[in-house]
């Protein structure tokens, strides 16, 4: 499968330049911020230890965003967020990455807030709130932004309740009409199982999607197998008109192209933070892979991105001398 290249240019930190401003990605989901609570050592029921928190912007879709931004991708991100505090800082934090961003305000609801965990091992979990990311309605979406764009990435957050999956829904519909390619991903086997596979299937399969960027934990919920090859082939009947291609954390990536299995081996294992590694690793691979229209490459620098972020705390964490380089191999 072949989707249209577009190419871009540009730099990690600060705005981004494009060679062609309407050649652009888009994309539709949540803004939320997290609280993160970093332990050092195991946490017992009742007891008390140290370690980290801190308030860092997150939400899957504009964690997506923001990494396709940082690695060069001329992107906008279609979100919904509280007339508040957070609210205010949410624009600031998007506008101080070069994004792109179309918010809705509402009074009604507050700015998405997430309580992450990370444990000691560096495994996280996350509690999301309600916030106004989950109140984003089809009438309220840029039609005629969604129409511009070269491709449009959805998460599946947005799906787990209504309205906001009729809002993706329409995004995808969009799309679907204008000629613009899709992406999605998965989200959370939790809130997969906690929906129910058939019911999930019912909303996703029919998005005409052109990319399905799962991790091995949700590939498993939705097909009953572990095995990554065999995996992979199970979601492309799934999904036959993707591309897929399969997160795999700590051993890497796998891709199903024209029906042969590639492998990505993994760029480092060293992991101190999952946080935003799977959202890393999507804004990494449309990047690179709308510029230069080779899925393979596309994952090999998105592990590369990816096993950076794992490195360090939350998911955005501030670019270094060594996350530079990586990017301008792309």
């Amino acid at each position: 499968m072949t989707l249209p290249p577009c190419r871009v240019s540009g730099g990690y930190l600060g705005p981004v330049t494009s060679d062609d401003p309407n050649r652009q990605l888009t994309v539709v989901g949540d803004f939320a911020w997290d609280m993160l609570i970093r332990t050092n050592s195991e946490l017992q029921r009742g007891g008390d230890t140290f370690g980290e928190v801190a308030l860092m912007p997150g939400g899957s879709a504009a964690n997506v965003a923001v990494w396709a931004t940082r690695c060069g991708q001329n992107t906008s991100f279609v979100g919904k967020i509280g007339r508040d505090r957070f609210g205010q800082l949410a624009r600031e934090n998007l506008a101080s990455e070069g994004l792109t961003s179309h918010l809705v305000e509402t009074g009604d609801h507050l700015t998405g807030s997430v309580a992450v965990f990370v444990d000691h091992t560096g495994e996280r979990s996350m509690v999301s709130g309600h916030g106004a990311d989950f109140f984003l309605l089809p009438s309220e979406l840029p039609r005629p932004l969604l129409a511009r764009s070269s491709h449009v990435h959805l998460t599946a957050w947005s799906f787990f309740t209504d309205p906001p999956r009729s809002a993706v829904q329409e995004a995808a519909r969009v799309a679907e009409e204008t000629g613009v390619t899709l992406s999605f991903d998965p989200g959370s086997f939790q809130m997969i199982e906690e929906m129910g596979v058939d019911a999930f299937l019912a909303v996703t399969q029919d998005l005409g999607m052109d990319i399905f960027l799962p991790n091995k934990e949700e590939g498993a919920t939705l097909t009953g197998t572990t095995d990554p090859p065999e995996m992979a082939r199970a979601l492309a009947e799934l999904y036959p008109t993707a591309l897929i291609v399969l997160k795999l954390d700590a051993d890497g990536a796998l891709v199903l192209l024209d029906d042969e299995i590639h492998p990505i081996p993994p760029a480092s294992n060293n992991l101190v933070d999952a946080t935003g590694a799977g959202d890393s690793f999507a804004g990494a691979f449309l990047a690179h892979y709308l510029k230069h229209d080779s899925p393979i490459e596309a994952a090999r620098f998105a592990t590369k991105v990816a096993s950076w972020v794992i490195e360090h705390a939350g998911a955005r964490p501030t670019g270094d001398r060594r996350l530079t380089q990586i990017i301008s191999e792309r």
